[in-house]
Formats: structure tokens, sequence, C-alpha cells
């Protein structure tokens, strides 16, 4: 991950100097040796001016080590801790929420210290903190656009996109090209399904060239395309810019794949969707990812699991739908949340940072059981708790609440050592449909797997090896909701959903598609839409196209 400096930095990042705030450009002389002579303040500024521009140039442990140097004279110096704390975003999100709640303490009344908090509470789910520091910076500079667009991201995110609505608008009154604000507000729209009214927003953006590719990408989401619209020969031709770079590219070709998918023009689709893929430059450690498999596989047997079943909190409240990712989730939780006694909290990071508290979710660990040896009844039960508190926070009269965070399926080990009578529903899917569902959409370097069509076979298997075990370890505690039975039968598998769910039958269940919260993945055109069955064995239309991907399945491809 490249690093990412915050919103605005040169322009706005701000620190205390004597009794008056000066920008931080201002602040910081030009690079050169620092002198004994110089004062402490002027000795920290040109280090940090130093850091800055190492930071910039991805030399990231370098300028950590500048920035700790100014620390260990002055050690608490808000600009060096806040420094830190950019250098953790993406790395070590812990570490970065430590290091900009230090520079808060540092400097109360600085909103971008604040922002960046809040922001970094966003990345980790916790929406109450997040909301409630990027308020604050919002109190104290009410017209910051980034902030602004921040808390829209908020609340898009804690299921209140029509309050995100407002906060996009006023920040684009301010700030009309900001590309931020502008994408914000279609995402909610998007979100809300009004996808025409996303569309306008997108196709301005375009004609005002604001984040050309990722608007281009957007806004084919928006419909289906049956015949050829104009934006497909535009988007051909920005490919033929030689300025855009990988990233710009990856999107572009993923848009012409979409539009092109959409008229059947499969074989020109997969092209895009394989050039895509390859301007993304992802990689994915295949190897060490099936020794943490092994691990897990290893640690959580059967006796480990009877050994602390009594462990955790006895809540009935979490449901967990897991599998991988274009495998029904969404879907899946839009049935269930159609209940009355069922609140749908979208796909939350909170179990996976309690794995990585833990050492359970860092892949490159294989030391899991000695991780797990470490779990006491008390943590678990201290685990557990503060977990339902934040599902509460959510919807506290809920009966069940559910958590589609897709990669959870690695972790069902410890969901059942945290919550014993939690509901686990596994999302299935035909193995190569699902595949090729991932292969086409631009997902983020943390779906790397998904980057060419060979290793993404051989990461399906160690998904469906995981998944065998747990069933195993914990037979007829795992709902196995099949795809392809959902959309053949909706009414009698939506039942079988409320059935193991333990709530009495809703007919609301069968209108999924009528609900008026928002849904933030690309399944959110799809879930709008009334079942249809033109996902199913989608796959056949590629023909040769797909072959590594069939042969690397090898017994899980249903030919």
């Amino acid at each position: 991950m490249s690093n990412r400096l915050p919103p605005a930095w040169a322009k706005h990042l701000k620190t205390q100097s004597a009794k008056k705030a000066v920008s931080l450009t201002a602040a910081l002389p030009k690079a050169q040796p620092p002198t004994i002579a110089m004062s402490r303040t002027h000795a920290d500024d040109m280090l940090l001016r130093q850091a800055l521009e190492l930071q910039q140039a991805e030399q990231l442990p370098e300028a950590e080590e500048l920035c700790l140097t100014v620390l260990a004279r002055t050690p608490e110096h808000p600009l060096a801790l806040y420094m830190l704390g950019t250098m953790g975003l993406g790395f070590d999100d812990e570490k970065a929420l430590r290091y900009f709640a230090r520079a808060v303490g540092a400097e109360p009344r600085n909103p971008f210290y604040h922002l960046s908090l809040g922001e970094a509470y966003l990345k980790v789910s916790e929406f109450s903190p997040a909301i409630r520091h990027i308020e604050y910076a919002l109190a104290i500079k009410p017209d910051l656009v980034e902030g602004l667009c921040s808390l829209g991201d908020a609340y898009n995110a804690f299921d209140k996109a029509e309050m995100a609505l407002p906060l996009f608008e006023k920040a684009l009154k301010l700030a009309p090209d900001h590309s931020l604000a502008r994408m914000g507000l279609s995402h909610a729209l998007s979100g809300l399904g009004r996808m025409d009214e996303a569309a306008v927003h997108l196709k301005n953006a375009i004609e005002r060239r604001i984040s050309l590719p990722a608007a281009y990408n957007a806004l084919v989401h928006t419909r289906k395309y049956r015949e050829e619209p104009p934006e497909l020969a535009a988007i051909l031709a920005e490919l033929r810019d030689p300025d855009h770079g990988s990233e710009s590219a990856a999107a572009l070709h993923h848009a012409a794949g979409k539009v092109l998918n959409d008229m059947g023009r499969y074989k020109e689709a997969m092209e895009h969707f394989k050039k895509a893929n390859q301007a993304a430059g992802h990689k994915f450690d295949l190897e060490n990812y099936r020794r943490w498999v092994d691990a897990m596989i290893e640690t959580f047997t059967p006796e480990l699991m009877a050994s602390m079943a009594a462990y955790g909190n006895s809540s009935e409240v979490p449901v967990f739908v897991v599998g991988m990712p274009r495998s029904g989730t969404t879907l899946t939780e839009q049935i269930c949340a159609s209940h009355p006694d069922v609140h749908g909290a979208g796909e939350l990071s909170k179990l996976r940072r309690i794995a990585m508290g833990i050492g359970l979710g860092n892949r490159f660990s294989v030391n899991i059981g000695e991780l797990v040896a470490t779990i006491t009844d008390d943590l678990a039960r201290a685990l557990a708790e503060e977990h339902l508190a934040y599902l509460r926070e959510r919807a506290p009269d809920a009966a069940r609440i559910v958590d589609k965070m897709p990669h959870n399926f690695e972790l069902i080990g410890l969901i059942f050592l945290l919550f014993p009578n939690a509901r686990i529903i596994h999302c299935r899917r035909d193995a190569i449909d699902n595949c090729i569902s991932c292969f086409v959409l631009q997902f983020s370097k943390a779906h790397s797997y998904s980057a060419d069509l060979q290793t993404l076979g051989l990461y399906y298997r160690e998904y469906d090896r995981l998944m065998r075990h747990w069933q195993r370890v914990f037979p007829g505690r795992i709902f196995e909701n099949r795809y392809e039975t959902l959309i053949e039968n909706q009414e009698e598998q939506s039942r079988r959903l409320m059935d193991y769910l333990g709530l009495p039958w809703d007919d609301a269940c069968l209108r999924f598609f009528e609900r008026d919260s928002s849904v933030n993945t690309y399944s959110r055109w799809q879930v709008r839409q009334p079942i249809y069955k033109s996902s199913v064995r989608r796959w056949k239309n590629y023909g040769s196209e797909i072959q590594p991907l069939i042969d690397s399945l090898g017994d899980l491809a249903e030919l």
C-alpha cells in the first residue's frame, strides 16, 4: 500500500509555534543539518520537514525514525505524533489510532488531528468514536470539506445514508469540484437505490473530469446495458491516454469490461477484466496462506473447542454471514434483515480487529496454537461483551444482528469461542461462477488472491478446505445457504433461514428488495431487484478464456 497522507496536508495542517498557529510549510524551514546552536523547536521542525519528504517518497522506515527522534526530545510533539499516525494507516491501524489519539491530546483544538483520528476509527468500523471526532473537527472548522465528506462516509457505513446526503451536498456547495464530495454523494445515492440520481452526479463528474476513472467505473454499475452506450467509446478513448497510471487504467478496464459483459460480448469483456487485474499488479502469497490454513486446522480441533465450550457470552444476538465474496452474502443479509426482528449491520471489521489483537488474524503467523492458549475464560468473556455492546449500538432492540463480512469464514473458531450460541450462515455458490464474479470486480489489495485466474482457483480450494474443517468441528451448527438453491426456491430457502435464526416467519423476507436501508457493496444494484436466475452457470459464457481457473479448481469445478 502506498503512503496515504491526510487530506489537504500541506494546505491545512497546522501546528503551534509560540502563541499562534502557522501552516506546516511555513513552520518548517528548508531541510538542512541541525546545529548545536539551533533551538530545540527549530531542530525539531527541520527533522519533521525531512520526515515529510521521506514519507512522500514512500521511505517510511526512515521517516518514522526521524519522527521518533523528535519524540525522544519532545515526547508529546503533536505533529510528530500525527505524522506517525499517517504512516501507520493501512499497515498497523491500531498504532495509527494510538498516535492520532496522542496528537489530539497534545493539541485538542486542531481539527485535522480529530478528523484523522475519526477516519482511523472509521477504518476499523468503530463508528461511534469516528462520528464523535469528525463532528468535533467540524465544530472547530464548520467549512472543512474533508470533514463533511468523512462524516458522510461514516453515516453511510453506520446505515444512515439519508443523514449522509446533506453533508455531501453541503460539501459540494463549498467545493463543486471536490472529488470526495462528488463521489461520496453518488455513492450514498447508489446505496439508497437512487441509481438514476447517482448517475446524474457521476456524469457531471465525468464532464468536469473529476476522479474520471472511478466515476466511469461507478457509473457503469448503476444500471445494466442491453445495447452499446456512448460511455463505452469514451472509456475506450480514455484507455488510449498514456497519462493514466496503473490504478486509473485498472478502473477503466473494469468499466469497459462491465459494459461489454452486460451486452453479451463476453470474450472482449474478459480481455478487459484480465488487463484490469494485470494493471492493478496485486500479488498473493498462496504458499504462506496454505501454511496459515494448516495451522488453523491443526489448532481448532473438536477437543480444543470442547475444552472451551463454556467460554464467552451466551447471547443469541450475533449472526455472522460468511463465505467467499460474491457468493450471495449481501442477498442473504438483505433477506434476513427484512425480518422485523433482525438488523443487518453490513460488513464489520470488528471481529477481525479482535483477531488481530490476539494475533489470530495475522496470516503470516503459524503459531496459532500458542496464541489460542493465551485466551482465558475471562478474556473471552470480556471480548465478547465488548463486541456485543458494539453491535447493540447499531440496533439496541433487535433479536438478531447480522455481520456480513465474508472473510470471517477464516475466524469461525474464534466466533464460537466468543459466542457459543452465535448463528453462522455460510453462503456457497457454484465455484466457477463465484470465482468469475470475483475476478470481474475491482477489488482492493486485500483481495489480491483474485488478481489472476489460476491463483483465484487455488485460493478457492483453501477456502473450501477450511470451511470443510469448520463443518467437521461444528457439525450441524453452520447453516449452508446454497446460492443456487435460494435462487431456485426463494421462499422455501428463506423459511429455512428464519428457522435457523429461531424466528417466526414473516412475509417481508420475500420482499427484501423493497428495503429502505443502504447497501454499501458491489451488490447494491442486484439486491434492489427481485430474485433473478441469470447469474447461475454464467461461467459457460466465457469458454476457453477461463480454462486456467477451471484447471486450478480441479474437482471443485462442477462442469
